[in-house]
């Protein structure tokens, strides 16, 4: 694996969550389990496989299990192996060791733009990776999402935003990018003339949605600086990355994978589905229920 410019990632995590209530009211919805594995540490997971070094979350004052889920346990290991559990002792020691994680809080919230922007000290003046807390990414085989984008930014040395096709019919739940009519598509990567957060079908520029994944210029900081609030009443990173675009280019890269959206039940049921389905100590019973319940259906 060669190796590129980006070495920080963000992750925002500071969201309250309301689509999972009542479940969200003591737990943070990023480290609710798909399976057994909170959403989040597979977030990081793919950050580390990607390339990066330093990661900083996002957070706000309930979300202190977070810090603790990537810490160290001391008394839980001594425990675990004192009772013959060392393979469950190694594994709580290899998510304390998985990368150097850091931490800042998001004191109001403002939107994603914002919670960016409170990451600009940790960042400096490097480009950076951003990765969305509810969004999990899977290349069964192939490189990872962000890995794909983080080599696409080190070819053009200009912002990437990762994005799949969507139903036309869905474009106003997800910011849509609209390509340059004066650039050619090469491959998976194409040059924008702009954005659009959550558009109606009839005035979306394309289907192409922005899922989760960016690796941004250190440009961007300018433009959250000043960025008035957009959609919603909050700080949207889809205007500032608009307003970025009249200054230097801007890219869209077609992720090769498969999205998850764990911020949404359907989403969220689904991956706990398919990642039991892949472990060899579930998928036989988990099947054959499959199976029978297919038969009621």
């Amino acid at each position: 694996m060669r190796n590129l410019s980006v070495k920080k990632a963000v992750i925002p995590a500071a969201g309250l969550g309301t689509r999972f209530l009542p479940a969200t009211k003591a737990i943070p919805k990023e480290m609710l389990p798909i399976v057994d594995t909170p959403t989040l540490q597979y977030i990081v997971k793919e950050a580390v496989d990607s390339g990066i070094e330093q990661i900083l979350i996002i957070t706000n004052q309930n979300k202190h299990c977070m810090e603790n889920h990537f810490d160290t346990d001391f008394e839980l290991e001594a425990r675990l192996r004192a009772s013959g559990k060392d393979a469950e002792a190694d594994m709580i020691n290899e998510i304390a060791d998985m990368a150097n994680i850091f931490y800042i809080r998001q004191k109001e919230p403002k939107g994603l733009g914002h919670a960016i922007l409170c990451a600009q000290p940790f960042i400096g003046n490097e480009p950076f990776a951003v990765l969305l807390g509810d969004d999990i990414m899977v290349n069964r085989g192939g490189k990872p999402a962000l890995r794909q984008l983080m080599e696409a930014y080190d070819d053009r040395k200009s912002t990437v935003v990762g994005v799949q096709q969507v139903d036309p019919a869905q474009t106003n739940k997800y910011g849509i990018v609209s390509p340059s009519a004066s650039a050619p598509r090469k491959g998976r990567l194409v040059k924008l003339s702009g954005m659009v957060e959550k558009p109606e079908p009839a005035d979306a520029p394309s289907n192409l949605a922005a899922y989760g994944r960016y690796v941004l210029a250190p440009a961007i900081f300018d433009y959250l600086e000043s960025q008035t609030a957009g959609k919603g009443g909050e700080i949207q990173l889809t205007d500032a990355i608009c307003r970025l675009m009249e200054r230097e280019a801007v890219y869209a890269y077609d992720m090769e994978g498969e999205r998850y959206d764990a911020g949404d039940k359907f989403g969220f049921i689904r991956a706990t589905i398919d990642f039991a389905l892949e472990r060899d100590e579930i998928r036989p019973k988990l099947a054959e229920y499959i199976k029978k319940l297919a038969e009621t259906l």
